[in-house]
């Protein structure tokens, strides 16, 4: 054939030969973004490991993708990976060579993926990782008998994650190779017992049992141990080893969500530092321990493991030696529980404590000058209790110099030292919401630290930063109740009828918040609070907007449940410039009248928090979703409904009709008579 013969098939062929040159030339790795030695393919729709990555790299992320089976071949051409990551495919397994020449491997990530499907081999993969140090098992389905297949003789391994699986039982084949292993998350299994689990373990630093069955955990002795997450749990008891004279490491216990009926048994010689026992049922019993008060009552229990034959523990029940070695103990979190009060000497045994929260218990009284806590107490939450009595000593108010923060709302406080809170020279935050107190003028301030029925002063605490007293059934406060302070936080709010404009004018300059809600203001002069950042106003009397407030760089202002039917224009505007959020909720809003709501939806830096629940009314005082109302039923120049002029069309037209059927009735009577007759009076034919 000639060569001009060839010149129109070659004219046809060149286009898809230009294409194919561009595919084949375009890098195998596209879907994958390099940085530096790391290549990360997440969410590429991969269905394998890419093969054009260069051979140099240490790090491959490939999560969020659709490999199923990780092939032999798969890392064969990266020599130098230390991390591979596969989490959230659909991988059932890994081939038995996939890892052989892997010799650097130290994290792999296997998380969110269907190994319980081919954990056997898998199993025979992941042996032959020599430097595996860190692996990712968890949401894979897995029950007590893949794991351990899974885990055997991975002697490098130091940090595993077994979270999210079907683990039933722990026993001291479970973990039984990792002589290495430093931390293990076992949270959000179904595991209702541990027999001997972690005796291989001795590395063993951090532990998660946390979303677990587990009814208790006794004969504890993981000496090493310096984590331990046994939250969310069914835990009854919890009973250390009394008779290990080693000094346990552990330094942070979280029993949180159980239903500890007793404070749990430490260790006899502990560094414990955090505690957390926050909703569980736990009470002191030191009371029930008096024989001649109670001499039928046991003092002792027996605790048996689920084989009934090994070793119990045996515990003298009322001892105050269970409490254990809480000398170290900074944190000690006992919300939510039932204690009624502190076993003698407790407060004593803990000199480091920096913070103590018992928000919702039992505590009746609080006695300070008994209870004698350390100088190292930062806060103090005893919220929402039934404390109606505070007793302190000068001594034991003197020796409270550190305290910060102090949370005593929700009582019934009755009786307290009037100096309780400007003798502690540290103080940041006081509140004291809804309990019935009154506060001292400076003049008549008590002296005394008696403790008697008197009103509250903080009078020289120059620290004092954040005031609440929210519903404390205020009236009046006296002008000179914060004369000195420096306040940025002042809640007054659920103090209806409460007059005290005058009262706070000297903390103009500082306060950043001004809690005024449900105090029935109809106004108020905000000019002078140039510091102002939040301000709640909500469920007063106010029919306007203070014009005050746009001065104010206001961040936050509520004005829920208030008497404002519109926010004028130029108010708007002003403050759409400089509000994060707004809230309107609950106001009787003009539909005719809602220009504010289009400035406030325009300006994306705004929020009008609950803006779908803001209602308006109509002239017919209908209600309407403002984001839904139809504008063209208003007029906007004036803001008058079109509803005015189809009520006065109705008139007009009833009107007529009316006038007409009386016309019709006065000078048709005679034609009305005869048409009756004659429609209605007819002869019969007999």
């Amino acid at each position: 054939m000639p060569v001009h013969g060839l010149t129109p098939i070659l004219l046809c062929l060149l286009p898809s030969w230009i294409i194919l040159t561009q595919v084949s030339s375009h890098p195998q790795h596209s879907r994958c973004q390099l940085k530096q030695k790391a290549a990360l393919c997440n969410d590429a729709k991969l269905c394998y490991v890419p093969p054009g990555l260069p051979d140099y790299i240490e790090e491959i992320q490939l999560n969020y993708n659709q490999i199923q089976t990780l092939q032999d071949d798969s890392v064969l051409r990266y020599p130098s990976l230390k991390t591979l990551s596969l989490a959230c495919n659909s991988l059932e397994k890994i081939e038995s060579n996939t890892f052989q020449d892997s010799k650097l491997l130290e994290s792999l990530n296997l998380a969110n993926n269907n190994l319980y499907s081919g954990f056997q081999e898998t199993s025979h993969a992941l042996k032959q990782i020599p430097g595996l140090r860190a692996l990712d098992l968890s949401e894979n389905k897995l029950d007590g008998e893949m794991a351990a297949t899974l885990l055997q003789n991975l002697t490098s391994l130091e940090y595993l994650n077994l979270s999210g699986n079907l683990l039933l039982r722990l026993d001291e084949n479970s973990f039984k190779d990792l002589h290495l292993l430093k931390e293990l998350d076992l949270q959000r299994n179904i595991i209702f017992e541990i027999d001997a689990a972690f005796k291989s373990n001795r590395k063993l630093q951090r532990l998660n049992l946390a979303f677990n069955y587990l009814p208790c955990l006794t004969d504890f002795d993981m000496s090493q141990l310096v984590v331990l997450n046994a939250s969310h749990n069914f835990i009854e008891w919890f009973i250390s080893r009394q008779d290990i004279n080693d000094t346990f490491q552990l330094e942070t216990l979280d029993l949180s969500d159980n239903k500890l009926l007793f404070f749990p048994f430490l260790p006899s010689y502990s560094q414990l530092r955090n505690l957390y026992l926050s909703h569980n049922t736990i009470m002191f019993y030191e009371h029930l321990a008096d024989d001649t008060t109670f001499p039928n009552l046991t003092n002792t229990v027996e605790f048996y493991n689920m084989k009934h034959h090994t070793g119990n523990v045996t515990a003298q029940l009322w001892d105050d030696s269970l409490h254990g070695d809480i000398s170290s103990i900074e944190i000690l979190d006992l919300r939510v529980n039932q204690v009624k009060y502190f076993p003698k000497g407790f407060i004593q045994k803990m000199p480091a404590l920096a913070r103590l929260q018992m928000w919702t218990n039992c505590l009746a009284t609080l006695n300070l000058t008994f209870e004698q806590f350390s100088d190292t107490l930062y806060e103090l939450d005893l919220s929402n209790n039934r404390l109606n009595q505070i007793v302190a000593d000068e001594g034991s108010l003197s020796a409270l110099s550190n305290l910060t923060y102090i949370n005593l709302s929700l009582n019934n406080l009755q009786q307290f030292p009037s100096r309780l809170f400007s003798s502690l020279s540290s103080l940041r935050s006081v509140d004291l919401s809804y309990n019935n107190v009154n506060i001292c003028p400076s003049e008549e301030a008590e002296i005394s630290t008696d403790t008697i029925p008197v009103c509250v002063d903080w009078k020289n605490v120059a620290s004092l930063k954040q005031l609440y007293l929210k519903g404390c059934n205020l009236k009046i406060i006296p002008a000179s109740a914060f004369t000195g302070l420096s306040l940025t936080h002042l809640e007054l709010s659920d103090n209806p009828g409460l007059i005290v404009e005058q009262s706070i004018h000297c903390l103009s300059r500082s306060l950043q918040h001004l809690g005024l809600g449900n105090t029935h203001i109809q106004d108020f002069d905000f000019s002078d609070f140039h510091s102002l950042r939040s301000l709640n106003i909500s469920s007063n009397f106010f029919y306007h907007l203070p014009n005050s407030l746009l001065n104010l760089d206001l961040k936050v202002l509520d004005l829920r449940c208030n008497r404002l039917s519109t926010i004028p224009s130029g108010q708007a505007n002003t403050l759409s410039l400089k509000l994060h959020h707004v809230f309107l909720t609950g106001n009787p809003f003009n539909c005719c009248q809602t220009e504010w709501f289009r400035t406030f939806e325009a300006k994306k830096t705004v929020n009008m928090v609950g803006k779908s629940d803001l209602e308006c009314k109509d002239i017919v005082q209908v209600t309407h979703r403002v984001e839904h109302f139809q504008s063209f039923l208003c007029l906007h120049q004036d803001g008058e409904s079109i509803y005015w002029y189809i009520l006065l069309f109705l008139s007009v037209s009833l009107t007529c009709v009316g006038i007409s059927i009386i016309a019709l009735l006065t000078f048709k009577s005679k034609m009305l008579r005869m048409s009756i007759k004659n429609k209605c009076l007819k002869p019969t034919s007999y």
